[in-house]
This record gives C-alpha cells, structure tokens and sequence, in this order.
C-alpha cells in the first residue's frame, strides 16, 4: 500500500499504515499527475441526483475524467455504477484505468460493520474493488454510545479490507498531519460553496462572482471556474469539481491547461485571508468537530442540518 490516502479537507485524523510518497507541488498541474495513479483532477458525485446521476458519471469518463469519487451518504452509487458500466463501454476502458473512491459512512464505524459497509459500496457501484476506501466524518453513529467506538477498532478493520484485496488504499481525514507526512490531500468543493446544501448562516459572495477571479481569467484566457480548480491542483491538491451541464464539465476538465502566473496565485491567496466554512454539522451530531475554532460572529457556527443517521 503505497499510500493511505486521497483525502479531504473539512475532517479529522489521518492515521498512516505505511511510508508515504513525498508530492513535489511545482509538478502537479496537469492530468493525469497522480500519487500512485491517483489524478489531481476528479469527477464529484456528492448531491448528483437522478434523473442525472447515470448519464453524467458516463459522460465524465467519456470527456476524460479517470478519477470518480463517490460516497455511500450520497444516496446514488447505484446509479454512479450504471454510470460507471456504460462509461467503459462507451470508451473502450477497463475498469483498471479508472480511480474509484468511496467512504465508510458513520454508521458503520463498527468493526464488525466496517466489511459490510465497503461490501454494499461495491455491490451498488458494480465493482470487485475500491482504489480508495476511507472514512467520511470521525464521527460514530448508529451502533450505540459514539463514544463506545474506538477509532483504531475501525482502522483495524479498514486494514482487514486492504488485506482482502477488497480496497486499494485505505484512510481517514484530517488536513495539517497530512502536510507533515507528504499524505496526498482531495479538496472537495473546490469552487467554493457554490453548492446550495449548506443553506445555514451568512454566506459570502459565492467565489465564481469574485471580481478577482473574473479579472485572472480573462487575463489568462480561462474560465473562473478553471482559475480556482488550476490554483487547487498547482498547490498538489485533487480536486472534484461536480456538474451536470457538459459544458462546464468539460471546461472543468481542461483547469490544467489554465496558466496562472505567480502573481495570480498572490491574489488568490487574499481571497482565502477570511475563510468561511461551509460545512460543519457540529450542532447537529453533538460532536466538536471544530472545537476551538468556532468564531464569535458566526461565520464558523455549526449547522444543524446535517442528521448523523
């Protein structure tokens, strides 16, 4: 197992199982650079929903998508499987030549829930295995007292599905330890919040409206959309940008032909100065995902629309 995990950012606690492979930045720009094999550019699926689901996930890998990724709390992976099937046929691909991710949802966070957890992954994507398989949220549900389940019960268990053959690559979240131990990052919502599921609390202009970004990609020949995705993968982050409109996916789809100068990347830093976190169920799990980190004036205050059940 080379590497643990491609992960993301809004999490908790990454545990490595084995040496990872150091990322050089500078040369993650373009598709298909990979930490074994994984892409930096993704096809999302997190609230893909019918009557789309089959035919956008097969469209993703006939513009060039080779990296899906998909999760049990999305509700669809039946219909991302149909995808997934008539995407080969239609490309003439193996399943082989594309990376699949899906997460172990809250409540199967038991050890004797981990394998039938992954199992009904795989059984509604259609697949023999996962390239990816780890946790979505560090948060237990659905099995008793959360508190009752112990983490390294669960990764003891992921370990038992690597062993079997059953996933590639096994993981939890968490962002800083990642950096410290050279551990491959995915960054979802990559444009920003744009998504209207996180309905709670002041939300700040969406980031495809920003003036900055608008002003970068006329100047670069790119879209906004593209500017953000090429600055997510020139930092040596995956990212899985979602549409449903084959336009955009394949605008999407050439970010990393969008080049950004040094002095692009110093604006865009400044957009991030005040950061708003958009996703954050705190509230309702009663769990402190953040603890310490909430802001007074609310930017940061957890949300109560996400059920842990």
């Amino acid at each position: 197992m080379k590497a643990v995990s491609l992960l993301s950012p809004l999490a908790a606690l990454v545990v490595s199982h084995e040496q990872q492979i150091p990322l050089n930045p500078a040369e993650q720009n373009s598709q298909p650079l990979t930490l074994d094999a994984i892409p930096l550019l993704g096809f999302g699926t997190w609230n893909l929903k019918q009557p789309n689901t089959t035919e956008t996930v097969s469209w993703a890998i006939q513009v060039g998508y080779r990296h899906i990724d998909c999760a049990a709390a999305y509700g669809n992976e039946e219909e991302v499987g149909k995808g997934l099937a008539d995407g080969l046929e239609k490309t003439g691909l193996k399943r082989e030549d594309l990376w699949i991710t899906s997460k172990l949802w809250n409540d199967h966070h038991a050890p004797e829930a981990v394998q039938e957890g992954l199992e009904l992954s795989l059984q509604k994507l259609g697949l023999d295995y996962l390239d990816l398989y780890h946790m979505h949220w560090p948060v237990a549900s659905g099995a008793g007292d959360k508190n009752q389940i112990y983490y390294l019960k669960t990764w003891e268990s992921m370990v038992k599905q690597f062993e079997a053959g059953k996933t590639h690559h096994i993981g939890k979240e968490w962002v800083e330890w990642h950096a410290k131990h050279n551990i491959h990052v995915t960054a979802y919502s990559p444009l920003a919040g744009t998504n209207p599921t996180y309905k709670e609390g002041d939300k700040p202009e969406p980031l495809l409206r920003s003036p900055v970004l608008h002003k970068i990609a006329k100047k670069r020949g790119c879209t906004p959309a593209q500017v953000a995705l090429q600055w997510g993968m020139s930092r040596g982050t995956s990212v899985i940008p979602k549409s449903i409109h084959k336009e955009y996916m394949e605008g999407n789809f050439h970010a990393s032909e969008c080049v950004l100068k040094k002095k692009d990347f110093k604006k865009l830093a400044k957009l991030g100065e005040y950061f708003h976190r958009y996703n954050n169920p705190s509230k309702s799990w009663d769990v402190p995902l953040y603890e310490g980190l909430e802001d007074s004036d609310g930017k940061h205050k957890p949300a109560t629309w996400f059920k842990r059940h």
